[in-house]
């Protein structure tokens, strides 16, 4: 059996760990996540047998040595904005999603202090970037390939994770308001979904949607 790949979640605060560990096992169901609480955690438990690791900024700066040189494993935790990141010496920003957290040292970053939806999107764009099409990745498990919609429930899953309303859903396919509704709830109901951010993430997943309509 093929042991998972793994993920390593380092921040202090236990409840944003927990959060972005339900969220990514949703975005990458194949990989085990694993959170620790302090930097001293993740060196006792074989941090070399992580992909990668999310780790809170200020756990970053107080270990900079070790993150920089595992640069390309690690996606810091940031409580700032894509607005209010850092200048790179040249005066130039940076792509939206990295930060500067000095003049030699750039990370990929996951601004955490967004709305749900926007979080969400980052967190795809991330697993999108780093492994499209499944790259460096094992198969997903069968159950998770199967078809589950319908054609018809496959169109208005897509056009709601693009932010349509039931109204205007109803308008582009050209059915019935109260059949939207109906197709809304047998598409949450099938697939055991709570929100449209479970349900963005599945769409996406799944190759019904691309991340860039969203």
């Amino acid at each position: 059996m093929v042991n998972r790949p793994k993920i390593a979640i380092l921040d202090p605060n236990t409840l944003s760990a927990l959060g972005l560990k339900s969220i990514l096992q949703h975005v990458m169901p194949i990989m085990t996540v694993d959170t620790f609480g302090t930097f001293a955690e993740l060196t006792a438990n074989d941090p070399d047998s992580y992909y990668h690791y999310f780790v809170a900024m200020n756990v970053v700066l107080e270990n900079k040595a070790f993150f920089s040189e595992h640069r390309r494993k690690t996606i810091v935790l940031s409580p700032l904005t894509p607005d209010s990141r850092l200048l790179t010496p040249d005066s130039r920003l940076l792509t939206p999603d990295s930060c500067l957290l000095s003049p030699d040292s750039s990370f990929h970053c996951l601004y955490i202090n967004v709305p749900e939806q926007a979080l969400v999107r980052s967190l795809l764009a991330l697993e999108q970037h780093a492994h499209g099409h499944g790259q460096h990745l094992p198969p997903m498990p069968k159950a998770l390939q199967q078809k589950v919609l319908s054609d018809r429930e496959i169109e208005v899953m897509s056009l709601i994770v693009q932010g349509y309303i039931n109204k205007e859903i109803a308008d582009k396919l050209n059915i019935g308001l109260t059949t939207v509704i109906t197709h809304r709830k047998n598409i949450m109901d099938k697939l055991g979904l709570k929100s449209v951010s479970a349900l963005t993430i599945y769409a996406v997943m799944h190759g019904y949607v691309d991340i860039n309509t969203i």
